[in-house]
């Protein structure tokens, strides 16, 4: 799942064309299998995953740089398109298509790897990212105990998801690559009049640049 998405369109990849390449189900567990992930010319991208002025450390996408897509290509980006503006609407990248698992260049090493969501075949989502209620950890000892309320407790984002989230099962957990843990809501079945899933963050995960 891609949370805040940025559009990524690889310029030398043919158009129309698509492609399933596989993904482990849980890369602590080989036992938990793989499954089939859709790849295409347009994906979306992580927006923090990507940088036009980046500072040192960062292994991330960016201007002239190189990355590569889980699973997939190595992709470097060579123009970044913006609206009126000045907002980034766009980064126009070429794929090396040898350095898939098993072409001649799979084994180019590069510093940093993002994941991505085929733009052709996601759904989206609704996510609600809860973080703590309170600023700070005893509310109640410095008297009301609302003056120190998070306004930024739960923030709700249209998340570009695989689509194999449409089979999610509100008894399960899942986790969003390199994201945190997020389960079904369970108020919020998929109907006809409710097409998209609603998925609850639980847990996030350590993110080792939010250190730097």
């Amino acid at each position: 799942a891609v949370l805040r998405p940025i559009k990524v369109v690889l310029t030398n990849y043919p158009e129309g064309k698509s492609e399933e390449l596989d993904a482990v189900n849980n890369p602590e567990d080989p036992g938990a299998g793989a499954r089939k992930v859709p790849f295409s010319r347009t994906l979306f991208i992580e927006q923090e995953d990507f940088m036009e002025t980046p500072p040192p450390k960062y292994f991330r996408l960016r201007l002239g740089g190189e990355v590569r897509l889980k699973y997939a290509y190595i992709i470097r980006c060579d123009e970044v398109v913006k609206d009126a503006s000045g907002n980034i609407i766009e980064l126009r990248c070429t794929a090396d298509l040898e350095s898939k698992s098993g072409g001649s260049t799979a084994h180019r090493k590069v510093k940093g790897t993002i994941h991505w969501v085929s733009a052709a075949h996601a759904i989206d989502a609704e996510v609600r990212l809860y973080d703590r209620l309170f600023t700070v950890p005893e509310p109640d000892a410095g008297g009301d105990f609302k003056q120190f309320l998070n306004p930024h407790s739960l923030e709700a984002v249209t998340a570009k998801c695989e689509p194999s989230l449409k089979e999610a099962n509100p008894e399960l957990r899942y986790q969003f690559e390199r994201l945190g843990y997020f389960c079904l809501d369970k108020d919020a079945q998929l109907t006809a009049g409710n097409p998209h899933p609603i998925l609850n963050r639980t847990i996030t995960l350590k993110d080792t640049w939010a250190k730097e």
